[in-house]
């Protein structure tokens, strides 16, 4: 499934992704492939994004993606809250 994370500022990630975590106005939610479509709230917190692939910095590769140590294939964003829509495998995170 596609995901993309943006601030106003900037585009933080675009990219497949296998499953997201998101902390979610009551709690931390995960969305998988096949997620019926969703929209909710996000609080301050940290995105934890399961890749399809092991992740690579590039040159321009946004500061706010943390590299999860334990494993390549694993990012985290921190964020201070939002909104998380998932219609049709695209997850857009429109965040603070």
């Amino acid at each position: 499934m596609q995901l993309e994370i943006i601030t106003p500022e900037s585009k933080i990630f675009t990219g497949e992704v296998d499953a997201v975590l998101l902390p979610g106005l009551n709690g931390l939610f995960q969305v998988l492939n096949g997620h019926a479509p969703i929209i909710s709230g996000l609080a301050e917190g940290e995105v934890k994004i399961d890749l399809v692939s092991s992740f690579e910095r590039t040159e321009g590769t946004s500061k706010l993606i943390l590299d999860d140590t334990s494993n390549s294939k694993v990012i985290r964003v921190a964020i201070k809250g939002g909104v998380v829509e998932l219609l049709n495998n695209k997850i857009i995170v429109l965040a603070e």
